[in-house]
């Protein structure tokens, strides 16, 4: 098996796994109880908030568990709207952002804010002059995400809080960082961030845990009320096992953190350069060069990406169409290759390839070797059922 489908979820490390399940049957107590068991359980949680913490350059403090980056980002939408401290009925967002952002955006909408959707160039970057026109005195939040899920842009974070900074210092600056945490340098302070998303299962930790940001000096209402555990901002029994988990995948990943990107990047580069040579014209490569290590989105001209995913399927090689989060979606085409001003044809061939370090440049060969197969086989049964459009 070849795993390229690592920007919707990652193999979990054994590491990960075994201080997942000492904490399920060894530290198993509730972190909120008194006793040793408890408190055990709750030395495992402030150990793990405070590895994620040194992480992002934040403060424990400042760092709540969530269940996913959805959760995380919906928290910081809806607590911002719903508080009443803060003024302004406008929040910008950029028309490539994860479902996650733009479906409490459209609850925003419904309840009398004003949504902006930044554009996008050829490159998936935010249009700055845009941005610029679009901030001013009643603006609410500026949500913008750290990299795209489905292309891999960088976005100039620290740009935009400049912006901000000038055109709308009392804005709310957030940013889904779910792609972005532990493949790209991430420091809250430097970065100027009021809120940061990130998610476990993208850096070989368990799935249903994630993260949230907040600054010190911002206040919003709780997302969640109950017996007010996370210091009263998000109730409920906090997950500890998954909590561990995360914990230690950060761990790991800040250990060689220089040397792991730069494997990642090498091995997406070689795949890269083998479909330019291999295709040629036949492939058109979305992802800009400067984009995050582990992201490559490729058209294939003639062909079918849902089609071309399932024949690499059969032959052992996992990749995606786009975001698995919107593969259930009623819309047809990716939205993020669309504000790209990709041709229908463009989307409808693509094709992500999503890395970690745990790929290798012989796997590399082999899926080269294949995709050919695949490739040359799909395009010339199109061309046969549809003479005239599909061209080989």
């Amino acid at each position: 098996m070849i795993y390229l489908d690592n920007s919707s979820t990652t193999q979990v490390k054994a590491e990960v796994a075994e201080k997942t399940v000492n904490a399920m049957t060894k530290d198993f107590g509730n972190p909120s109880s008194l006793h040793r068991l408890g408190l055990n359980a709750e030395k495992i949680v402030k150990e793990s908030r405070a590895i994620i913490a040194k992480a992002v350059n934040a403060d424990p403090s400042e760092i709540y568990f969530t269940s996913c980056g959805t959760e995380s980002d919906n928290t910081v939408i809806k607590s911002v709207v719903e508080s009443g401290k803060y003024r302004g009925k406008k929040i910008i967002t950029t028309e490539v952002e994860h479902p996650a952002v733009l479906k409490p955006c459209e609850w925003a909408e419904a309840k009398g804010y004003t949504v902006i959707k930044i554009p996008v160039n050829k490159n998936c970057m935010i249009d700055l002059e845009a941005l610029e026109d679009a901030l001013d005195a009643d603006t609410l939040l500026v949500s913008v995400m750290a990299v795209n899920n489905e292309v891999g842009s960088v976005m100039p974070l620290e740009k935009l809080r400049e912006l901000i900074t000038k055109k709308a210092p009392q804005a709310l600056f957030h940013t889904d960082a779910v792609q972005a945490f532990e493949k790209t340098e991430l420091d809250v302070k430097k970065l100027g961030l009021d809120f940061l998303s990130i998610s476990g299962h993208k850096i070989h930790a368990p799935k249903g845990i994630g993260a949230l940001y907040v600054k010190k000096s911002v206040h919003v209402p709780p997302f969640m009320l109950g017996g007010g555990q996370e210091s009263q901002f998000r109730s409920g029994t906090e997950s500890v096992p998954l909590i561990a988990g995360f914990g230690e995948a950060v761990r790991l990943a800040e250990a060689d953190k220089a040397a792991r990107i730069k494997h990642i990047r090498e091995t997406r580069d070689y795949l890269k350069e083998g479909i330019i040579k291999t295709f040629g014209e036949r492939a058109q490569i979305n992802s800009p060069g400067d984009g995050v290590c582990s992201i490559l989105n490729v058209s294939f001209t003639g062909c079918r990406g849902e089609v071309l995913l399932h024949m690499l399927e059969e032959n052992g090689i996992y990749v995606s169409t786009g975001s698995a989060c919107s593969s259930n979606s009623k819309k047809k085409g990716s939205h993020v290759l669309r504000a790209m001003g990709l041709s229908d044809d463009a989307i409808e061939g693509a094709i992500r390839f999503s890395l970690s370090e745990f790929n290798t440049k012989d796997e590399m060969d082999q899926v080269l070797k294949t995709l050919k197969e695949v490739v040359d086989v799909h395009s010339a049964l199109l061309k046969l059922q549809h003479p005239g459009k599909f061209r080989a």
